[in-house]
């Protein structure tokens, strides 16, 4: 059975659990990391080195990284479907995934970990302005692009929507004020209707 260790209200174990729930995948979630700790066993550290989250076991093949773990999941099981048979749809895809590692999320996760991870009374607003300054700049990126893209690859769902979805369903449930985006909030409500994004979008943010 496909085995997903890391606790659901980490960005990246979403990501996979949206993956799988896509795929109507089989599997076993195992609560890891933060509260649930485990990671810092002596088996979890020989399954991943770094004791982050999450972790895929499947067949014997034992996977870290969030991403890699999606396109795993998407060319096994999604094949023609989230994983685009036609290459140029698939560079898409993986771009927009890795745009959401590299340059989305990062803007983001300062502003969540001050109102969400960090007590009210320590909280920094400066660091929340500073990152939503930023975030703000990085989703005009992506509404120039679904001007003319239904979805972030082209005109159907891809493994490339689930990492960028994670990222903006967080920042949709940021209690700031945010700027009019309408062509991601289109995009995103699209996201929502799907059966595989419910455990995700329909979590409250903590």
């Amino acid at each position: 059975m496909l085995k997903i260790w890391g606790r659901l209200n980490s960005i990246n174990v979403q990501k996979v659990v949206w993956c799988a729930d896509e795929l109507a995948l089989d599997y076993e979630r195992i609560d890891a990391g933060g509260a649930f700790g485990l990671v810092d066993s002596p088996h979890y550290r020989a399954m991943n080195p770094n004791g982050l989250i999450p972790v895929m076991e499947h067949d014997g093949l034992v996977l870290w990284e969030s991403n890699a773990i999606v396109r795993y999941l998407s060319a096994r099981f999604g094949a023609g479907n989230l994983w685009p048979d036609d290459i140029n749809l698939r560079a898409k895809a993986d771009l927009w995934m890795d745009w959401q590692t590299t340059t989305l999320q990062p803007t983001i996760g300062p502003a969540f970990r001050q109102l969400f991870r960090v007590p009210t009374a320590q909280r920094d607003m400066t660091i929340v302005q500073e990152s939503k300054i930023a975030i703000e700049a990085k989703l005009a990126i992506l509404e120039a692009h679904l001007v003319n893209n239904t979805y972030v690859a082209g005109e159907r769902f891809t493994m490339g929507d689930i990492p960028v979805g994670c990222s903006v369903d967080r920042w949709f449930k940021m209690p700031l004020n945010q700027a009019a985006h309408p062509h991601i909030a289109r995009w995103y409500s699209q996201l929502r209707l799907r059966a595989g994004a419910q455990k995700v979008v329909l979590l409250a943010a903590s």
